[in-house]
């Protein structure tokens, strides 16, 4: 199994819409490096869903239902289909993440502009103990 991190301004879809739509079509995203992260997600995989912008945290966890497909928006790009999973019972900031020495190699600490990201494990359970 890999983990993932993915990027949402809660303004365009929250955290909150993917809890009350049960799943999702993960489209919309224009970058290489984020496109090749969906191309790798495999059904199974695990998501940290991030509310960038205003909120800067990670909310809630979801799990890739399938794997990549052509964008339907612009087929040229790839969208995934990921299912709401669980609520974190805290929010845990990306101040918090950054603080977090164990968490400064996390792509999101080195690389915060990427919308699809990769976690290593120990990162995805650190930030999932924060959220207790």
């Amino acid at each position: 199994m890999n983990y993932w991190l993915v990027k949402s301004e809660p303004s365009v879809y929250a955290w909150a819409d993917l809890q009350r739509d049960k799943k999702t079509v993960w489209d919309g995203v224009r970058n290489f490096q984020a496109r090749n992260h969906l191309k790798a997600m495999k059904k199974g995989d695990w998501v940290l869903v991030y509310h960038s912008m205003e909120e800067k945290a990670a909310v809630g966890i979801a799990e890739v239902t399938r794997e990549a497909f052509a964008d339907p928006k612009d087929n040229e790009w790839a969208a995934v289909e990921l299912t709401a999973k669980k609520a974190l019972k805290k929010p845990v900031t990306l101040a918090a993440i950054k603080a977090t020495q164990a968490l400064a190699n996390m792509v999101l600490v080195k690389n915060s502009r990427l919308s699809v990201q990769p976690v290593r494990k120990e990162e995805f359970d650190r930030v999932l103990g924060m959220s207790e």
